[in-house]
């Protein structure tokens, strides 16, 4: 029987064929929660028993999404975090370490072929690895801390095969905000998504995480990137989905001709070609998250900035994915680059992405920003407007003050307006 990807995975961990919509109990390799999930995932595994974790050592706690703790409460959520992994034994990554998700794929936690289970809707990124992964509720999450298993309705899949070169200066952010505007919000609810075609084998493996992270933005369970030309820093068999697996339907999009693309207020799937927004004035950029925060996307935003300063009325938060990452923008010059243009640097993390601290916008700011969702209030006041771009975009706005293409500021070498 011939099958997608998603199904060969979930029919290896389930140990039979699987079919779409058959509801299966699901063994897994790993779960994750971060400290917007884990406090309730532990309180709901304490109310089922408590006891010994199934696997502490496959148990993956991560302190990201207000961190440092801006408050009381939230402390006392991490020190909650922190007894319990040390009761139980299981990995806990601290403050500063960074965003879950590219902690998880740094640490080798997500590796190809597995079943990884989040308490957090972008657990899709691991797609990116050639994992099926998704994300679950607190306290589905507190009984796979119990079991290891999961029960879980085999998605159909829909296969996306991206065809032709990207342009220069068109990236994998580029691609997926399309892609989201082309499907909208709910067009593949509770289905996988297989990313395929000559457009992404060129990818890195930073670039297939924000394909993969923003499939949940098009309502997905899941989003796998096709394997071919995927380099990991270790041995590794891909999973490839079989020439005549069925799908629940085939898209097929020519991206030779691709432009810079804008989401705009106050939905990601308001997506439309950066010339139609450019000119739009900025108070604030944001650059990071599970989305892009990688040292390519600082190195992008860098190459924009070298040598300039930012518009006097931005200001330009930058949130590294993780520590890793922001010592290797360290060590390479691109932080010294980016601090000298005036951009500020804060802890690895998601803090801006979901608004809890380190960059709420104020009333009727316009921030231009890196993330993956502008809905309204997302970075913490419902007042402000919130468009979504590549990070390259993200500083050429910071430079000129109005929405830019980075390709006219780096053709023209122009001073900041």
């Amino acid at each position: 029987m011939s099958q997608t990807a998603v199904e060969k995975i979930l029919s290896q961990h389930v140990g039979k064929p699987v079919h779409p919509d058959e509801v299966v109990i699901v063994p897994v390799d790993a779960i994750m929660a971060s400290d917007a999930t884990a406090p309730y995932a532990i309180r709901a595994f304490e109310e089922m028993g408590g006891g010994e974790l199934w696997r502490p050592d496959k148990v993956i706690l991560v302190i990201d999404h207000a961190a440092p703790a801006p408050n009381q409460h939230i402390s006392n959520l991490h020190r909650m975090m922190r007894k319990f992994a040390q009761e139980k034994g299981c990995r806990l990554y601290d403050v500063g370490a960074g965003i879950c998700h590219q902690v998880m794929v740094e640490n080798r936690h997500v590796q190809p072929g597995e079943v990884v289970i989040g308490a957090d809707s972008h657990s899709c990124a691991y797609g990116a690895v050639g994992a099926f992964a998704t994300g679950v509720g607190s306290t589905d999450l507190a009984a796979l801390m119990r079991t290891g298993k999961t029960w879980l309705k085999i998605p159909p899949t829909i296969r996306i095969e991206l065809t032709g070169r990207l342009p220069a200066g068109t990236v994998a952010k580029d691609v997926i905000l399309f892609l989201v505007g082309q499907l909208g919000l709910s067009g593949a609810s509770y289905q996988a998504i297989e990313y395929t075609g000559e457009a992404i084998d060129g990818l890195t493996l930073a670039g297939r995480m924000t394909l993969a992270s923003m499939s949940v933005e098009m309502g997905a369970k899941a989003g796998i990137v096709d394997p071919r030309g995927l380099e990991l820093p270790y041995r590794f068999e891909p999973v490839w989905a079989d020439k005549q697996a069925h799908y629940a339907q085939v898209l097929r999009f020519d991206l030779s001709n691709l432009s810079p693309q804008i989401s705009t207020p106050h939905s990601p799937d308001h997506v439309v070609p950066l010339e139609d927004v450019q000119g739009t004035r900025v108070t604030m950029a944001f650059i990071g998250t599970c989305t892009n925060g990688r040292f390519e996307d600082l190195q992008a935003a860098a190459a924009v900035l070298k040598g300039r300063s930012i518009a006097p009325h931005v200001r330009l938060i930058i949130a590294p994915a993780s520590r890793e990452v922001f010592n290797q923008a360290l060590q390479e010059g691109v932080v010294e680059t980016l601090s000298q243009a005036g951009a500020t640097f804060i802890t690895p993390g998601c803090g801006p992405c979901v608004g809890t601290h380190l960059g709420v916008p104020g009333d009727e700011e316009v921030v231009i920003s890196s993330a993956n969702r502008n809905f309204r209030g997302r970075m913490g006041n419902p007042n402000a407007r919130i468009y979504l771009a590549s990070p390259a975009v993200v500083a050429a706005t910071a430079l000129c003050g109005v929405i830019t293409d980075p390709g006219q500021v780096m053709d023209t070498k122009a001073s900041p307006s």
